[in-house]
């Protein structure tokens, strides 16, 4: 049986982080296990920056956005020698077991230890809901709701000034904050690497809207796209709608996590601490139809995350 388990959050934070440290450390706790926060990801745990918890450890902050562990990039983990220097550091303070809250280059670096006698368990912990096998990752219904809220707030702007605002959000590899942001708000357009982008098709559909009765619109894009600032210009000249271009940025990283990420945060906290007590590693813990589960790292980082192209077109019936 596992006595030590350490827990760390790696890569961009997420709200709902703290509640899944929080859901880690009660739950050692309530079993007698020993547990350790590894303060900045994976430089942490190669310097052993260690925090052993206790149940004052983790008092309220389940409510608070970020992560009380903090992060950092720590591209040196990749060399095998990096990772016998961590593990050693581990077992300086008993650490036999670890939790790893983060993205897929998290999963990597949970995979690599587990290979070298070390079981890690990952939990999915980032805004753009990317990872493959899993419905939803903690972080990205909180950042959904502050993006519909900014386009809430746009929309006032837009209607009363009779514009089009564009808005860029974060989901490079992964559409769906857009796309579910889009069809909260009623937006006339939503551009996504996985839909593509056609310039000209964007001037048609706000051409044909400024010459219908409609006197603003909203267009919600990912980043790393195209120029918005640029293509505000020209949807302005070629449309004839004073257009507005919004770079919302890392205000989606950071607020309160909502309430269905931190029930989602605890729930995944739980069932890593059960899957290292049971003896396993190399796992992820994933979310699907409800059920909290774990799947294979290896399986989950074969292949892409597919998103849901039926929400996007039962949107565009609703123009």
């Amino acid at each position: 049986m596992v006595k030590c388990i350490g827990v760390l959050t790696s890569g961009g934070d997420a709200p709902g982080m703290n509640a899944a440290v929080r859901a880690v450390a009660r739950t050692c706790l309530n079993k007698g296990i020993e547990v350790y926060g590894v303060k900045l990801g994976y430089k942490g745990l190669h310097d052993g920056d260690f925090i052993k918890f206790d149940r004052h450890s983790t008092r309220n902050i389940i409510n608070i956005g970020g992560t009380i562990l903090k992060s950092a990039r720590f591209p040196e983990f990749k060399d095998p020698e990096v990772r016998k220097e961590a593990i050693a550091k581990m077992k300086e303070v008993g650490i036999e077991a670890l939790v790893v809250i983060g993205g897929d280059g998290s999963y990597h670096g949970a995979l690599e230890l587990t290979k070298m006698g070390v079981n890690c368990i990952g939990i999915p912990g980032t805004i753009d809901n990317d990872i493959p096998d899993t419905d939803r990752t903690i972080g990205f219904d909180t950042a959904l709701n502050t993006i519909v809220d900014a386009l809430d707030k746009l929309r006032d702007t837009s209607s009363s000034h009779q514009r089009c605002t564009i808005l860029e959000v974060m989901g490079r590899r992964c559409g769906d904050l857009a796309i579910n942001a889009g069809i909260a708000d009623g937006a006339e357009m939503v551009i996504t690497s996985e839909i593509g982008y056609d310039e000209k098709k964007v001037i048609e559909v706000l051409k044909a809207a400024k010459q219908s009765d409609k006197n603003h619109a909203i267009v919600v894009i990912t980043e790393h796209i195209t120029d918005v600032h640029e293509l505000a210009k020209k949807v302005e000249a070629a449309t004839g709608f004073e257009t507005r271009a919004n770079v919302l940025g890392h205000m989606q990283r950071g607020g309160r996590p909502s309430a269905r990420d931190r029930v989602l945060a605890s729930r995944m906290g739980v069932y890593a601490v059960e899957l290292l007590e049971a003896g396993k590693g190399g796992l992820c813990v994933s979310y699907v139809h409800g059920e909290i589960v774990g799947k294979e790292i290896t399986e989950v980082l074969g292949h892409k995350r597919k998103t849901d192209f039926s929400i996007y077109e039962d949107a565009i019936k609703l123009r």
